[in-house]
């Protein structure tokens, strides 16, 4: 690896930037520390910068300003500064241009499209608009489908949710390639809950299903994207790396197994009688489907579907022989097929002989196009969506935050998980506001091929929500003899996709012995499958969380041993060479922070120490030990200890001391000291008992010892 560069030599022109005289900027527009490192350049106060790519100029506002005007001054510019905050003391005065500097860094740094936009190059739109009709030629579609065949749901009402949080994310976001759009499982649980309701009381029939559709969905959005905002409001963009990659493989490979059931009634024609004996669960479904597909399917429309599957299959797996074509590698196959079945449809008369199509779809959402989230309709509805709303705003962020991530290191920048939870959240709250959306997130597919045919900004995002605004007022009309069973084919096209990398993750488990995210995986499985999907995905998240827990609880510990001829101590685990040297003499390291809940079974866990080592043992086992005389403990990797922690180190202290057990603690970092002094710690213990290290202690242990040889008077470890 080449070695990054000087401090001093930042301000250097490479010979690339003497090329070209623009790049791109990080994240929202400048350098910040979380930057890639790998780009190879480095900036007092603003971190790693990220490569320098044709596009957007690089001013002074640029890369080279500091994250949140916070870069460090010299002693010169220090005084500087005070000098000129004393001259800008009067009312009507301007303040520093620093400071100015500063407060619009931070707007920069917040709403990203104050920086990329105005030093938006034209030079990279080109690429941008090829990119973003590309994925709104395959994204209409989609749309469609999901609202009508998952959600159950207008078509329009998908449009719309493909083109609002698209707009408000590509001015919020970070990630310049990812596509924010409706998502086939968040469609399918939306779907599930309108079901729910509207067959909770088979005594009552709604009088306009279609208006409590919308109600649903619409209070459904907008939890969504207030419970996002506010997570990442409050930075709580690690629950990334909280929650399992298992655990979401398992999700996923459930959620398309469900939708590919649900899909296969519409594409055999057995949608008339689904409704007359209405199979609730999905294994009912299944079940349906084997009992009735060979007697009461509609010959043309299986014929249809299936026909319209293997051409988009074949399209696309020609598209990855020809990937070195551009020309062929970016044809839009999904937008091919429903151009193509619609005027086939309409030559042929398709739905004269019984095919469903798409009909007329008028262009409202209810009274109003517009209209607040929270009325008497939609709040009727909101306790029974909280729990669905919260599931689709874990699922949808983890989804997207894989997308950013991936495209974020591809093109060497960075992203922000709290901002890119604000960002998600502010597009699905706006996109409340007109009824019946769906709740929009980042897709790993989409974003991958918006990468790939040239999107390097947000503006790919916006080109592809005016597009789809576009479709939705003028397009809808051209596809009113469009079957329903083409786009049941294109959501069994996504499912293939989502169970695509279900061998190569199960393989690697496998191969790894890593049996609990099997277990966890499976798990997820089994339970959506059987109950349903909030099930799944809710005793595998508590079960996840308990994972967490219980591995957080556990206080990393180690045995120490001299190494022979020096005075240095090591793991006895990590060296065979390290030796405990001295009868009776317990050296620990603890190798973390102590908080409230690694601390809770200390006691346990050095005692365990004490009689069985490291080796595994059952706790009926004779001990292989003798207890411990004298008890070291290494604190150098302390560095907090909190007020819990501290009372049960306390009681610990207390506990030794009863038994006669020498106590004494090395390499304590004033923090932990100052907490030690405030618990009485220190006065229990005595100041003899803290060393600067471990031999100190061990010189101290060994004095002590022959002392005792030498029969003095008084307790052997006293003070200790």
């Amino acid at each position: 690896m080449d070695p990054l560069p000087s401090a001093g030599a930042d301000d250097a022109p490479t010979p690339r930037a003497s090329r070209a005289p623009y790049h791109t900027h990080t994240l929202s527009g400048y350098g910040s520390r979380a930057s890639s490192i790998h780009a190879g350049y480095s900036l007092p106060g603003s971190g790693a910068m990220t490569p320098r790519t044709p596009g957007i100029p690089a001013g002074e506002d640029g890369e080279r300003a500091a994250l949140l005007g916070e870069t460090e001054r010299a002693p010169g510019e220090v005084e500087a500064g005070e000098s000129l905050r004393r001259q800008f003391k009067g009312p009507g005065e301007r303040p520093p241009l620093w400071r100015r500097k500063s407060a619009w860094a931070k707007v920069r740094y917040y709403v990203p499209s104050t920086a990329w936009i105005p030093q938006y190059s034209l030079s990279l739109f080109a690429g941008d608009f090829l990119a973003g009709i590309t994925v709104a030629s395959m994204l209409i579609p989609q749309s469609v489908s999901y609202a009508s065949s998952l959600a159950k749901l207008s078509p329009v009402t998908g449009l719309f949710s493909a083109a609002i949080p698209g707009i408000v994310y590509a001015l919020l976001g970070t990630s310049r390639q990812l596509n924010v759009a409706p998502e086939a499982a968040l469609s399918l649980l939306v779907g599930q809950v309108v079901d729910e309701i509207l067959h909770s009381d088979p005594h009552t029939h709604p009088i306009d299903p279609n208006a409590i559709a919308l109600a649903i969905s619409t209070i459904i959005t907008f939890q969504v994207g207030l419970i996002s905002f506010l997570l990442g409001l409050f930075r709580l963009g690690f629950l990334d790396v909280v929650l399992s990659r298992a655990l979401l493989r398992g999700f996923v490979t459930a959620v398309a197994v469900v939708i590919m059931i649900e899909q296969l009634i519409p594409m055999v024609g057995l949608t008339q009688l689904e409704h007359v004996l209405q199979p609730k669960s999905t294994l009912d479904k299944l079940l349906f489907l084997i009992e009735n597909t060979f007697t009461h399917a509609h010959k043309l429309t299986t014929l249809i579907s299936f026909g319209a599957l293997a051409v988009l299959v074949g399209l696309r797996s020609f598209k990855q022989l020809c990937r070195r074509y551009w020309f062929i590698y970016r044809l839009p196959e999904v937008f091919l097929v429903v151009v193509a079945s619609t005027f086939l449809c309409d030559k042929f008369d398709w739905d004269q002989d019984g095919v469903e199509i798409l009909g007329s779809v008028p262009i409202n959402t209810g009274s109003s196009f517009v209209q607040f989230p929270l009325g008497k309709m939609t709040l009727r509805y909101l306790r029974r969506t909280t729990s669905t709303a919260v599931l689709i705003s874990v699922v949808g962020f983890l989804d997207s935050i894989v997308a950013a991530k991936q495209n974020a290191g591809r093109f060497g920048y960075s992203i922000s998980p709290n901002r890119e939870l604000v960002a998600l959240g502010a597009g699905n709250i706006v996109a409340a506001f007109v009824p019946g959306t769906l709740p929009a997130y980042g897709s790993i597919t989409r974003s991958k091929l918006n990468g790939d045919l040239g999107g390097r900004t947000q503006m790919a995002s916006l080109v592809c929500s005016a597009l789809v605004l576009l479709a939705t007022f003028f397009l809808l009309p051209w596809l009113y003899y469009l079957p329903k069973c083409v786009l049941a084919s294109i959501i069994c096209l996504i499912v293939f996709s989502l169970l695509g990398e279900l061998p190569h993750d199960a393989m690697f488990y496998w191969r790894m012995r890593a049996w609990i995210d099997l277990a966890l995986m499976t798990l997820t499985f089994v339970l959506t499958i059987i109950w349903n999907v909030e099930i799944g995905i809710a005793v595998s998240v508590v079960i996840s969380l308990l994972l967490v827990v219980r591995r957080s609880a556990r206080t990393r510990m180690t045995i120490l041993g001299r190494i022979p001829g020096t005075e240095r101590w090591k793991p006895i685990d990590e060296n065979p060479e390290a030796e405990e040297d001295a009868s009776g003499v317990l050296i620990v390291r603890i190798r973390e922070n102590l908080d409230f809940a690694n601390t809770a079974q200390l006691k346990e866990r050095l005692r365990r120490l004490e009689l069985y080592g490291h080796d595994k043992h059952h706790p009926a086992d004779e001990p292989h030990r003798h207890d411990a005389n004298v008890l070291v403990f290494h604190l150098a990797d302390v560095d907090t200890i909190d007020a819990s922690a501290v009372q049960i180190f306390y009681e610990l202290v207390e506990t030794y001391k009863s038994r006669g057990v020498g106590l004494y603690i090395t390499h304590l970092k004033p923090g932990p000291r100052r907490s030690f002094e405030k618990a009485g710690i220190t006065a229990l213990l005595g100041e003899d008992a803290f060393c600067a290290d471990v031999a100190s202690a061990m010189a101290r242990v060994e004095q002590a010892m022959r002392e005792r040889r030498e029969g003095r008077e008084g307790p052997v470890w006293d003070g200790a």
